[in-house]
């Protein structure tokens, strides 16, 4: 695509918006909204992450490349695109834009591949579980995070020494692969069909084959079990897992389809235009959007996130724990009926080991502790109530008592 072309007698850079300014700014704002949204949600999947980097299993390595694939994205490049839809015109020109089109691309392969490694190692678990309980361990797993990201960079640094080139989309607002290179040479025209065959069809293709068979696989045998009275757990617990990595999976096939469809067709246009700026602009702004909905995901589907979350939002405003009054009301033998009110504040607090023997030490006896020590060895989370303050009240005869708790004679906790 050439950088200046003819309209109206005059030159007009191919780096100027090609949208009106209302467009524009529209354009903008939105890409501002997913820039926003995903460095949130894919900021607490890192933290999260973080959190529990200790009890993290193999495959959930390949959700954080995810996350940071998405995190590092929306933080590196997508605010120069937001930046030039303010300006109504691509900032930096030629510079930026190999640097935009080049990082944008990296991270695309990035994500395309981490999807299909999480839909082929999610078919390897579920069909074939010994093969899977032999290799595809964390070790394992980080290696081919690496190979993923060495792969990505070679593949997109060939339009650096000739193969391809970065050059401005259509509509003047963003880089990309110069799709129309197809006719240009022989090398561009490679480069060009190997990108959407080798990393665009064929990982399609992989991901949505293996979440078929997944999808297969647990329905069938979750059926089995329901016909022979058998309901475990874990049944459910590895379909609840299978549904949420088809969601990731379909809803990034999803977003960069329509996308790959425009520029498929771009690329065998030969006219100077077959579609309007604003065709582009919208498959653009829809794939964009598949950095924001993962999170959304993992926190809908995941309990372990949805605990953990909760316990992270909890350290930062323990009010949000909310509040216990406990109202304990004296013997029926005492005159006046004093009513004890008690205001107690709950927070998450992490119990190690030794908390939990000592919670134990004081409410069981000693032979219970024995039987018990066991499960004292691990952590957990759990709600602590902390008193805030105590008064003294009295109450007529006739006072009306809440039952709440197991002593209800002695103590009514009410939530506020």
């Amino acid at each position: 695509m050439p950088l200046n072309c003819s309209e109206d007698n005059g030159t007009v850079s191919a780096f100027t918006s090609k949208l009106s300014p209302a467009a524009d700014i529209c354009v903008g704002l939105t890409i501002l909204s997913i820039v926003l949204l995903s460095i949130l949600g894919n900021g607490l999947v890192l933290v999260i992450c973080y959190r529990r980097k200790k009890k993290m299993v193999g495959p959930e390595l390949l959700c954080v490349n995810l996350a940071v694939v998405d995190f590092l994205c929306c933080i590196c490049f997508y605010p120069l695109s937001i930046l030039s839809s303010f300006h109504h015109a691509w900032l930096g020109e030629h510079i930026t834009c190999v640097y935009y089109g080049l990082g944008c691309f990296i991270f695309g392969l990035c994500g395309m591949f981490t999807i299909t490694a999480i839909s082929i190692i999610r078919y390897l678990k579920t069909c074939h579980n010994l093969f899977h309980a032999v290799w595809l361990e964390g070790t394992d797993l980080r290696m081919a995070c690496c190979s993923i990201w060495l792969v990505a960079t070679i593949w997109s640094s060939f339009p650096l020494f000739g193969w391809g080139e970065y050059v401005p989309e259509p509509y003047g607002l963003s880089c990309t692969i110069a799709w129309r290179g197809y006719h240009t040479s022989k090398k561009d025209a490679f480069y060009v069909i190997c990108s959407f065959l080798c990393f665009a069809l064929v990982p399609v293709l992989f991901i949505v084959v293996s979440q078929c068979l997944i999808l297969y696989k647990v329905c069938r045998f979750g059926y089995s079990l329901s016909a022979k009275g058998i309901h475990i757990n874990l049944r459910q617990t590895e379909k609840q897992l299978s549904v949420m990595f088809f969601c990731i999976s379909l809803g990034f096939v999803i977003a960069w389809a329509p996308y790959s469809i425009v520029s498929f067709l771009f690329i065998f246009n030969k006219g100077d235009r077959y579609m309007a700026p604003e065709g582009f602009v919208f498959p653009a702004l829809f794939a964009k959007s598949s950095h924001v909905y993962n999170p959304l995901i993992y926190f809908y589907f995941n309990k372990t996130f949805q605990e953990e979350l909760r316990c992270l939002l909890l350290s930062f405003w323990p009010k949000m724990g909310g509040n216990r009054v406990g109202v304990q009301v004296a013997s029926h033998n005492q005159a006046p009926y004093p009513i004890h009110i008690q205001l107690q504040e709950r927070r998450c607090i992490k119990k190690t080991s030794l908390a939990l023997s000592r919670e134990r030490t004081h409410t069981n006896n000693k032979s219970k502790n024995k039987s018990r020590s066991s499960a004292t060895k691990h952590t957990s989370y759990r709600f602590h109530s902390r008193k805030v303050y105590a008064c003294w009240g009295s109450s007529p005869k006739n006072v009306v008592t809440f039952m709440g708790s197991k002593s209800a004679k002695h103590s009514i906790p009410v939530s506020i």
